[in-house]
């Protein structure tokens, strides 16, 4: 069963590094620079100098992400600049200005009744105020989600919109010897099994509005769809039609399910409710419809179908009920998946033997190319803010799951080759 830990709301105040927020698909055009100290320990008789070496790898790795921060190399920092005070009134901002710094991190932590309790704090260099502050509580164990969370509030304050650090990512590994689900946090750190089917599992998908997600499992010998209880641990085989049941989708309200079944003899497109009743059949023809994905208000979904010979992506306006093509490049064009809060969709091509990534407008017009490698790059999936993508790479026949920002840049690895790792998916906040 996983466990949670809990933040207490400190206080924010308005951001003045920024004229404006930053975009953060444009990564390098407004660089702040950031003064990133250690914690400091507010119980020295139980003081653990992993902990802060711990939380600042966790927070530089996200910030680092982002795109947004230069730092401040730590051998620049003046004589106990990192030690003073975490309250305005005994930070000598002057000192950090001498250094270029425009904002600040202070924190520190302390042990309360056997519970950690860490203070992050983010200072405004320039206007000499704090922007915002939070107290997170939990056990050691907590350590790297608490700071994921902080560089959510910064994200938040920055943009305007939430960071995607404290999220969870899910991902197939056969580390086991069999296929199942795993999960893991956004920097790669303590990833766990979730299925033991000693099957294989694939095409997980979290549901929006609760802590649960779905997956397909050949666990009873065919394809068919479970949900699972993260933190329970409860599953339930949740569509068991005749054939396949695969590609589960959640709508973007989380009130239904957008599937691929074979229930008359063909793969098509169905809706069915949460509870795996059966809502209606969506697509007609004699060929293969599958990878469904949702628009952000959950009006249209993108699909992939082998209809005209190939593999191109497809439409479906559930207003209207009609479809229509939407790529026309490329010979096989395969796991789409739809921006959450962009109009963007983001998808895999086979190019000379190699799946490359690439994003398509919902219209069409504008296509652009992500990736450009000997690997292959596959079923990618965006971040809950939209501005991070996550994919598969295959080399040699191994794969292992990376992150990257929308526009391609800041490529990196989160899980282990030896792992083959594939499939991943985003959840949202938690």
């Amino acid at each position: 069963m996983l466990r949670l830990f809990f933040a207490l709301f400190l206080f924010v105040t308005p951001l003045s590094v920024l004229a404006a927020p930053v975009e953060i698909t444009a990564p390098g055009k407004q660089n702040i620079p950031l003064a990133l100290t250690s914690l400091i320990t507010e119980t020295p008789p139980l003081a653990r100098p992993e902990i802060p070496t711990t939380f600042r790898e966790a927070l530089l790795s996200d910030l680092t992400l982002s795109g947004l921060f230069s730092f401040i190399p730590d051998e620049a920092f003046l004589d106990d600049a990192s030690h003073l005070g975490l309250t305005s009134n005994k930070i000598d901002f002057g000192q950090w200005r001498i250094l270029g710094a425009s904002a600040l991190f202070k924190g520190a932590y302390r042990f309360e009744k056997g519970q950690l309790v860490v203070e992050a704090r983010l200072f405004d260099v320039a206007e000499r105020r704090l922007i915002c502050g939070r107290r997170y509580r939990g056990s050691v164990s907590d350590l790297r989600r608490m700071a994921h969370a902080f560089s959510d509030q910064i994200l938040k304050q920055l943009t305007g919109i939430k960071g995607p650090f404290a999220s969870r990512i899910a991902f197939i590994s056969n580390a086991s010897g069999k296929k199942e689900l795993y999960l893991t946090d956004i920097d790669g750190s303590e990833p766990q099994q979730i299925t033991r089917h000693r099957s294989i599992v694939l095409n997980p998908d979290f549901s929006p509005v609760g802590k649960e997600l779905i997956y397909t499992s050949y666990r009873h010998g065919k394809p068919d769809l479970y949900r699972r209880e993260i933190y329970s641990g409860s599953e339930t085989r949740l569509a068991a039609f005749p054939g396949v049941n695969i590609s589960g989708r959640y709508r973007p309200d989380g009130r239904e399910i957008a599937i691929t079944l074979s229930r008359d003899g063909n793969s098509e497109l169905y809706l069915i409710g949460t509870d795996g009743t059966l809502h209606h059949r969506l697509t007609e023809n004699y060929a293969i419809d599958v990878d469904p994905s949702w628009s952000p208000r959950g009006d249209a979904l993108v699909f992939v179908s082998d209809r005209i010979g190939n593999p191109h992506l497809y439409i479906y306006d559930l207003v209207e009920q009609k479809e229509h093509r939407l790529t026309f490049n490329g010979k096989y064009n395969a796991t789409p998946d739809w921006n959450p809060t962009r109009d963007s969709i983001v998808f895999s091509r086979l190019e000379e033997g190699q799946f490359d990534l690439y994003t398509i407008s919902p219209d069409g017009k504008q296509e652009v190319r992500l990736t450009e490698t000997p690997e292959s790059e596959e079923h990618p999936r965006w971040s809950p803010d939209g501005r991070f993508i996550v994919y598969s790479l295959g080399k040699e026949g191994h794969h292992a799951i990376y992150l990257m920002r929308a526009d391609g840049s800041g490529v990196r690895r989160i899980t282990s080759p030896s792992d083959n790792s594939t499939h991943p998916a985003w959840s949202g906040g938690w």
